[in-house]
This record gives structure tokens, C-alpha cells and sequence, in this order.
């Protein structure tokens, strides 16, 4: 396996990589954008790979602002981690600040593009491949209106009732929002009724199509994850038939960088883990079942040639996963927080396959949003980044995907 190089090490504070849904990279692989709470509060961060000069871009001080995931934040107040994301064409990276959706240049300039909506709750946002929309989804802000010290469990004190269940019965909404990034104007606002949006991605060629998840579901997650907008309708991406059950689970789905395919990956009901994907235009799929030992959760994520990173599912023969409890490991997802490889998986769709390499050991304890690895290539696809916690804070590092 091939040894991992440290990208950014604090001894003060965690810094981790972006969300794995945007590159955390620059065009040209020069920089590296980075969320770290280095200061006190988290902050967007910048990298110079070739001298490791960082630089601070947003300005919080006032801790973590409560979203998704980040369900023991303040709200309406602070910095919205789950909310960066990067344009790597005109390195402008965006997030919220309180209820402000901010755009930051490499200048340390910020402008404020828009408010986020009175009384809705943000997710994971996303920028448009031309640079020129921000796609920013929530929800009626009821999702997350509970006590966390009385009514919530684990490092994030995730709510203990179903939050699904609470958006079904009591018809609560999300909406997608998007920005002209220039102007800040709205150009759309579009509700989805009884959804729980967290996941939004442009089309890689067409930003009038979005890509967008309905969080923990809390029936049917095999078929009512995953669903486009085009603009005027709606649909659910992956249906029932051909051994696709809507008892599945599902999860983190992806664009191919021509656009034509969503890649996904989930474990059929009472059965193995897969990778999978989906012809958006034919609504043909191809699903590829995992070795049944390959059972803890990881993240699939694909390069612009198509190959794959993966950082859970593998083992070695013999190998002995450490065994925890995790505050994560209660939800739809059937499998542990446990894994340990970075690896590359070379897909043939067509014959069903997938090879596994594994690259290095990411060795983190997964406790947590911020330890998960979220493994992503580089523009070059020569290198891998991840996030890895292995002892007191998490910190980011690389291993090179030349095998």
C-alpha cells in the first residue's frame, strides 16, 4: 500500500475537507479549501499545496450554526458547515454565515449574495459547473425543533425521534433555491412537499437540472431517495424491478462528469452491500453486489474518468475492525462505522465487476460527520485527499492513486 503524506495538521483544532458532493480542490490542483475550527469557531480555509501557506477566508466567531448533520448547532447563528462549497474554475468558495449566503474570493473579499428564508433549516449546497448558479435546499425549520440535551443522542446529538416521520405527518417542506452568483437574484424556488432535501447537485452540463436526495427515509429508502428536477418535474431515479426493492437503502448519489449517469451505493434488503448506477435518460441500471464481508459503510466517489474512491467496505482477509459505538450506527444504514481502507475500485458496469486496490489505511474512528473520511481524487486523478481522525482532532491527508 502506498504511504499517506499530511496535508494540513493542527494540534489546536480539526480540519477537514469539504463535502465530497463539490471538489475541495482548485482546477489546477494548487489549493485545497478546508473547514477548520483552528480559531475556536470553523472557518473556510485555504491551502497552498507547494508551501502549505494557509489563509482564513470567512470571518465566524460564533461557532457552528445547526443544520444538517450538524444538529447540535446554534440556530440561525454561526458558521454553516454543512453549507461550503467550491467553485474550482474562480476558486470562490460559498457558505452561510447566520442567515447570510456568502461568497469568498481568494481576495478576502466576501459579499453576501442573499437570507437564507425565515424559518427554514440549510443542508449541503452546490455550485454550478459554469460558476454562475447556487443551488441552496431547505427545509421548515420544525425538522430540528426539539431539545438536544433532552431529546438528542450521540457527538451530534442527533434528534431521537424520526425526523422523516415528523416531515410525512406533519407535511412539512423543502425547497430548492437557486442563486445567481453574481447578482444574488433567486432564479428559482421551487418547494418539493413531504421531502427532506440535505443533498443538491447541478447537472454537470445543464444547471437547470438538479439532483437532490430525500434524507433518511423512513419507508420505502429504495426507491424514494434519489430524484431529479428538470426544471418542471419531479421523478424518483431508481424504481422496483430487477431485484431493486423499494425496502433497499440507498445513498450517496453522484453525477458522471458527462452527465449521462447518477452512481449511488446501498445494500439490498437482508442482503449485501452494492455499488450501482443509473442511465438517467433510459432509466437503465446497473447494480454490482459486494463480497457479503464487505459490510461497514463508506463513501463511493467517482473521478473524471470514471474510476472510483472508496474509503469503507474492504477488507483484508483476516483483518479485525475495531469495534465502537457510534451515534450513526442507528440509523436506515445496516452497516457499522468501521472501515479502514482507502481504496480504488475499477467498475465494468457492463460486466458487472468491480477490483478493489486498496491504497493505505485511513485509520479514523469515524465518531462523528467530521472523522469521516469523504475521499475524493484530485482534478489530475494522481491523488487522493481525506479527512481522518486518529486521535484528538481530525486532519486531512493524501495518499497518491499511482499504482
Amino acid at each position: 500500500m502506498n504511504p499517506i503524506q499530511t496535508v494540513s495538521l493542527q494540534k489546536n483544532g480539526n480540519t477537514q475537507m469539504l463535502y465530497f458532493t463539490c471538489s475541495s480542490l482548485s482546477a489546477d490542483d494548487r489549493r485545497i479549501w478546508l473547514i477548520s475550527d483552528r480559531t475556536g469557531s470553523p472557518n473556510v480555509w485555504v491551502r497552498e499545496l507547494a508551501t502549505g501557506e494557509e489563509r482564513m477566508l470567512s470571518r465566524n466567531g460564533v461557532g457552528t450554526l445547526q443544520s444538517y448533520v450538524y444538529f447540535n448547532g446554534t440556530r440561525n447563528t454561526g458558521f454553516g458547515k454543512a453549507s461550503v462549497c467550491l467553485d474550482p474554475v474562480r476558486e470562490t468558495a460559498y457558505y452561510i454565515q447566520d442567515n447570510n449566503i456568502c461568497a469568498a474570493g481568494l481576495d478576502g473579499n466576501i459579499r453576501v449574495l442573499h437570507q437564507v428564508p425565515e424559518n427554514q433549516m440549510t443542508a449541503f449546497t452546490h455550485v454550478s459547473a459554469d460558476g454562475r448558479a447556487l443551488c441552496v435546499p431547505t427545509t421548515d425549520a420544525r425538522i430540528l425543533d426539539y431539545d438536544p440535551d433532552t431529546e438528542g443522542y450521540g457527538l451530534d446529538q442527533r434528534p431521537v425521534y424520526d425526523i422523516d416521520a415528523r416531515v410525512q405527518e406533519e407535511n412539512l417542506n423543502s425547497w430548492l433555491h437557486v442563486y445567481d452568483t453574481e447578482t444574488g437574484e433567486e432564479t428559482l424556488c421551487e418547494r418539493v412537499p413531504r421531502c427532506w432535501i440535505t443533498h443538491v447537485q447541478f447537472h454537470p452540463l445543464d444547471s437547470r437540472i438538479i439532483l437532490y436526495n430525500n434524507e433518511w427515509p423512513s419507508f420505502s429508502c429504495g426507491i424514494r431517495r434519489i430524484n431529479l428536477f428538470d426544471g418542471r418535474t419531479h421523478r424518483q431515479l431508481r424504481t422496483v424491478g430487477d431485484g431493486r426493492s423499494a425496502q433497499d437503502w440507498v445513498c450517496h448519489e453522484m453525477w458522471s462528469d458527462d452527465g449521462k449517469h447518477v452512481i449511488y451505493h446501498g445494500a439490498y434488503a437482508n442482503g449485501p452491500a452494492f455499488v450501482g448506477r443509473v442511465d438517467v435518460e433510459r432509466m437503465g441500471y446497473s447494480e454490482i453486489a459486494l463480497p457479503g464481508e464487505y459490510d461497514a459503510y463508506g463513501h463511493f466517489t467517482v473521478s473524471h474518468d470514471g474510476e472510483l474512491v472508496c474509503d469503507g467496505y474492504f477488507k483484508q482477509p483476516g483483518d479485525r475492525p475495531p469495534q465502537r459505538e457510534n451515534s450513526t450506527d442507528h440509523g436506515a444504514d445496516p452497516h457499522v462505522k468501521n472501515a479502514e481502507y482507502i481504496s480504488l475500485v475499477h467498475p465494468d458496469w457492463d460486466a458487472r465487476t468491480l477490483r478493489w486496490i486498496p491504497l493505505c489505511k485511513h485509520g479514523t474512528d469515524w465518531l462523528g460527520q467530521d472523522a469521516h473520511p469523504h475521499a475524493i481524487f484530485n482534478h489530475r486523478a494522481d491523488t487522493v485527499y481525506f479527512s481522518s481522525r486518529t486521535g484528538a482532532y481530525v486532519s486531512v491527508y493524501s495518499v497518491s492513486a499511482k499504482i
